[in-house]
């Protein structure tokens, strides 16, 4: 049966996904920048690692896209798949660079 009104918990999903994609993004740019300054223990090869993981993350979001769209998925699963391996990317370098902290003096 198909409702007449949107589902409210498939936006309120939605909304949390790409908030919390928002939300680790934005603590790995943070954790980066800190790392150019010296405050941050990064690895020396932090600027490398962030452009080509972002072209394999798009590459790879795009190619899942396009499969979702050719199946006949809805907008919401082409768009999931579409930004999966961007938050999974964005997820682990949160973990990763937590875990190694503030430079030590």
């Amino acid at each position: 049966m198909h409702l007449p009104w949107p589902d409210p918990f498939r936006t309120l999903r939605m909304q949390i996904y790409f908030g919390s994609l928002a939300m680790e993004a934005s603590a790995v740019i943070w954790m980066r920048m800190l790392g150019v300054t010296g405050l941050w223990a990064v690895s020396p090869h932090e600027g490398t690692r962030m452009v080509r993981e972002k072209q394999l993350a798009f590459a790879r979001g795009g190619s899942a896209a396009i499969r979702a769209a050719l199946e006949g998925k809805s907008a919401e699963i082409i768009m999931l798949e579409g930004f999966g391996p961007a938050r999974r990317t964005a997820r682990a370098n949160q973990r990763r660079l937590t875990r190694s902290g503030p430079r030590k003096p």
